[in-house]
């Protein structure tokens, strides 16, 4: 029998505590999850132990049960997932699509150069140079000229010429350390995700990821990218531009902010009630064509 149900998901990685911009991704997806009666699944990606702080994992759980967040199962920890990750690997190897690169930062960046492309664009230096991709060096995917176009829900067509636009793009790095959108392919499609709604910092990610989908095998769920809520400078918040954490004494104000950010204009009486009876609003009342179509918003 086909299985029509709804699984989203959140997927924070443990580089520091929640802030503004993780809450507006988590309530937006575990939001439209129960309007549509489906599962939402919380999953940490902790996959990049340089960058991870310690205790960051256990922080993220405890300030989603303060802020009165439910998720259906155990969490995944991308860290214990590795067999799967090497399994597409060698999949990827088996087809082909699999090839290992050499370059360094400053040669790759030369290259992009000299070929007239655009800063950060892979020049497809190492494509036949017949590396061993058991040996030393990164691992990159082709991509052959492959055009991805979907539609997503919020943000409408989408188009990107990889090969142009991003270039044969890293899949495992040269530290051993596997990538982004490798892991998050996998998991997605282990998991059963149906339906994806995060940022809309990661709308250019997408279509490596369905190229990556295509490559496997694997299904392609439904996108809606969210506008990301940015600071007086124009940067989004984040850790990186020192967004504050989320305040664990009173969860009120800031999701309500959430909500409001959101388009979903929460009366202010929530204020003056308790965390439960906010949810209760906000399942019964989302809607996410009201979400601004913009893709960034200032806070």
């Amino acid at each position: 029998m086909l299985n029509l149900m709804y699984i989203g998901r959140f997927a924070p990685s443990p580089t520091g505590p929640l802030h503004f911009g993780s809450l507006l991704a988590a309530l937006a997806s575990c939001l439209e999850a129960r309007r549509r009666d489906g599962q939402w699944l919380v999953r940490m990606e902790d996959i990049d132990p340089p960058r991870e702080v310690a205790g960051a994992a256990d922080l993220i759980l405890r300030t989603l049960e303060r802020y009165g967040f439910e998720w259906d199962g155990a969490v995944l920890y991308q860290s214990r997932r590795h067999e799967a990750y090497r399994a597409a690997l060698n999949e990827l190897h088996r087809t082909g699509a699999l090839y290992a690169c050499r370059c360094s930062r400053r040669e790759a960046m030369e290259a992009a150069a000299a070929a007239r492309l655009t800063p950060g664009v892979y020049a497809g230096t190492c494509r036949t140079a017949g590396h061993a991709v058991d040996g030393p060096g990164a691992l990159r995917v082709r991509t052959d000229g492959a055009l991805i176009a979907f539609s997503d829900r919020l943000q409408g067509p989408q188009r990107q010429a990889l090969e142009r636009e991003v270039g044969d793009f890293v899949v495992r790095r040269a530290d051993g350390l596997w990538a982004y959108q490798l892991a998050v392919v996998v998991d997605d499609a282990a998991q059963g995700i149906t339906d994806i709604v995060r940022g809309s910092d990661l709308l250019d990610s997408t279509p490596r990821q369905i190229h990556l989908q295509h490559l496997l095998d694997r299904p392609t769920p439904t996108y809606l990218h969210l506008p990301v809520a940015v600071n007086a400078a124009g940067e989004k918040l984040s850790k990186q531009t020192y967004a504050p954490a989320l305040p664990m004494d009173d969860p009120l104000p800031s999701l309500w902010q959430a909500l409001a950010f959101l388009g979903q204009r929460p009366p202010p009486d929530l204020l003056e009630g308790d965390v439960p009876a906010l949810w209760r609003w906000a399942v019964g009342h989302w809607d996410s064509t009201a979400i601004p179509t913009t893709r960034a918003v200032p806070l």
